[in-house]
């Protein structure tokens, strides 16, 4: 039962989906419990990229069929994840562009992040970012709409596996005072990240059932790949990661997970 109740903890956090009244008694709240809610984010993605591919494939199903109609699907299952999530990660994704961005030093950098307003760079990666994952499930679309429902299955659970790693790796640089993700950033030990990749097993296995291995292979290893690379970033320019860095891995990591699904498909799939 515990880790029920730190399942919908984490759900309530990273969600609109209600967790109120007697329920959210229930579940209770401390820091604590908080901090151990942090290994059920991929499980949280799981009921996300589930709930997107069912509007997708709904829409799939009900418009009719043109040129447009994975556009469409794609664009509309799109808006619902930004809304069911609050624009949680792509807020975090604006508020780090704006930081790296607008800065080279470190302190003025997390000073900007902090900074509730977006500016230039934060409208451009987060537009960017909404374009590209758009793009590329009406692309997996055309292909098969199946294909297009099984990619945000899986990329929502892995985009939200790796950032995890962060939490392990680096320290966080945050507001300690006024950063909401403090206590889950404290520290994250191995049965956290154990349950983490069971999470993530789980989501790939279900995705598996339409796509191939060497296609999950592909977005799985991009995604890494770009995880690496945030990584590096972060480590290099922050000396550690805040609240806003692990809602922009998430952002980058399902990109390049749907970018490497897409890669990894034979040549005239769809055709």
């Amino acid at each position: 039962m515990n880790a029920v109740r730190r399942y919908l903890l984490a759900l309530q956090f990273f969600t609109r989906i209600p967790v109120t009244g007697a329920l959210a008694r229930w579940v209770g709240f401390s820091p604590r419990m908080l901090r151990a809610s942090a290994a059920h984010f991929p499980g949280v993605g799981l009921l996300v990229g589930g709930l997107c591919a069912a509007v997708y494939g709904a829409l799939a199903l009900a418009l009719p069929d043109t040129a447009f109609t994975m556009l469409v699907a794609a664009a509309l299952s799109t808006a619902f994840g930004v809304w069911i999530t609050g624009a949680f990660h792509e807020d975090g994704l604006a508020d780090v562009a704006d930081g790296l961005g607008g800065s080279g030093s470190r302190d003025r950098a997390l000073e900007i992040m902090k900074d509730s307003r977006v500016g230039a760079f934060g409208a451009i990666a987060a537009a960017l970012a909404l374009l590209c994952k758009v793009a590329l499930l009406a692309l997996l679309g055309a292909v098969d709409w199946r294909v297009a429902m099984a990619a945000l299955v899986s990329a929502h659970v892995a985009s939200r596996t790796l950032p995890l790693l962060l939490i392990r790796l680096l320290p966080h640089v945050g507001d300690a005072a006024g950063s909401k993700s403090k206590p889950l950033a404290d520290r994250i030990g191995g049965v956290a990240l154990a349950v983490g990749g069971l999470w993530c097993a789980a989501g790939l296995g279900l995705a598996g059932i339409e796509l191939l291995p060497l296609e999950l292979l592909g977005g799985v290893a991009l995604a890494t790949l770009a995880w690496l690379w945030m990584w590096r970033l972060f480590a290099r320019r922050l000396a550690g990661f805040t609240g806003d860095c692990l809602g922009a891995t998430q952002q980058v990591c399902e990109i390049a997970f749907y970018l490497g699904l897409a890669l990894a498909m034979p040549v005239g799939a769809g055709a």
